[in-house]
């Protein structure tokens, strides 16, 4: 046990706010809505963040602080574009439905309330992907075979530009250990499918939860958009882009 006295709530405060200040990723865009920090060292955010990479930035940086007992997650992600619930909820389940990874899942959304079966699968299916949305966030449950799936899913989920939020509870049946191993082969699967990104262009690390891409592109578009496909793997807490552009 640690001989260092416990922090107290405006102390845990100043350092949350040092630390976020310190931290040029997040850009001028970044503000939090609110900050609270509980009694038992837990701290609560709520704000709108610019991106995917900010709010991992966020999440990890504060849970390195000292006497941070936990973090409430209520930070949200700008969209691209404004869309309603329903059209969020159409771009998702679409999405779904037309990925051939996903071809032997059943695909159901929830509409006013109730979950109903998109699409079925005649011969037996070997999962379940439920979508719901709220407010902008997209809620994935169900269960599905493999964890790379699982990360798709959640990637495709993020690929909607009017997404706010993914939570991604699907589960894996039967269940896989995770790995880096396991986070590479879900990083180059993401890439693979974006259309904006020439996979074949762009070598994948991983080292425990953090990503590293290297390779050339002909673009910059293109080189943000593959650290942005790492950023939205579920699991993943860093992403070091070292992609050169070459035009």
């Amino acid at each position: 046990m640690s001989d260092e006295p416990l922090k107290n709530k405006d102390e845990i405060e100043k350092d949350v706010r040092a630390a976020l200040r310190s931290e040029p990723r997040l850009g001028p865009a970044f503000h939090l809505r609110a900050l609270q920090i509980e009694a038992d060292g837990a701290v609560i955010l709520d704000g709108q963040v610019p991106s995917v990479a900010a709010k991992k930035i966020v999440l990890e940086k504060i849970a390195a602080i000292p006497g941070v007992a936990g973090i409430v997650d209520r930070l949200h992600v700008e969209p691209a574009t404004q869309m309603s619930d329903g059209e969020i909820r159409v771009h998702v389940r679409d999405a779904m439905i037309e990925e051939p990874a996903f071809e032997q899942l059943e695909i159901r959304e929830c509409v006013g309330g109730q979950f109903q079966l998109t699409r079925g699968v005649p011969q037996g299916a070997r999962g379940t992907i439920d979508i719901e949305v709220h407010e902008g966030i997209v809620t994935l449950n169900g269960a599905i075979p493999g964890l790379t799936s699982r990360r798709l899913a959640g990637v495709m989920a993020w690929w909607v530009p009017g997404v706010r939020d993914v939570v991604n509870g699907i589960e894996v049946s039967p269940p896989e250990e995770d790995s880096p191993d396991m986070i590479e082969e879900a990083v180059r699967v993401a890439l693979e499918k974006d259309p904006l990104v020439n996979a074949s262009q762009i070598r994948v690390g991983v080292r425990n939860t953090w990503v590293r891409l290297t390779g050339a592109v002909a673009a910059n578009a293109e080189r943000d958009a593959a650290e942005r496909d790492a950023w939205c793997i579920l699991g993943v807490d860093n992403v070091i882009n070292e992609i050169e552009v070459i035009p």
